[in-house]
């Protein structure tokens, strides 16, 4: 059966061609670096909080799956709140120094804090 799905066909106007067939781009499969080849940034951040500090660690390479489970697993160690989306992982709180070391325990030997 031939697939005809008008979200396939966005931004094709009209085929006079009774054979045309749209290439859509093959997603790929974005694969999760090794712990070592992530180049991960640590800062604090208080930019459009309301004052609270929260720890941002940026720079993730991978699946959102595994930003969330990192995220999740960086959460539990500091008994603190956050998120975890778009390639940034928000921690609740000032606990630049204790992901630092979380991070570098776990093999992301390229982490480096920014600022102060």
């Amino acid at each position: 059966m031939k697939k005809n799905d008008w979200k396939d066909r966005l931004n094709v106007v009209y085929s006079t061609n009774p054979d045309f067939n749209y290439d859509t781009p093959d997603d790929e499969v974005q694969n999760t670096p090794e712990p070592a080849q992530q180049n991960l940034r640590v800062q604090l951040d208080r930019k459009n909080r309301g004052g609270k500090v929260v720890t941002l660690i940026t720079g993730f390479v991978g699946t959102e799956e595994d930003l969330k489970e990192l995220g999740k697993f960086l959460k539990t160690k500091c008994g603190v709140g956050g998120a975890a989306k778009d390639g940034e992982i928000i921690i609740q709180g000032d606990f630049k120094l204790k992901i630092l070391e979380l991070l570098k325990k776990e093999g992301y030997t390229k982490t480096k804090p920014i600022g102060g």
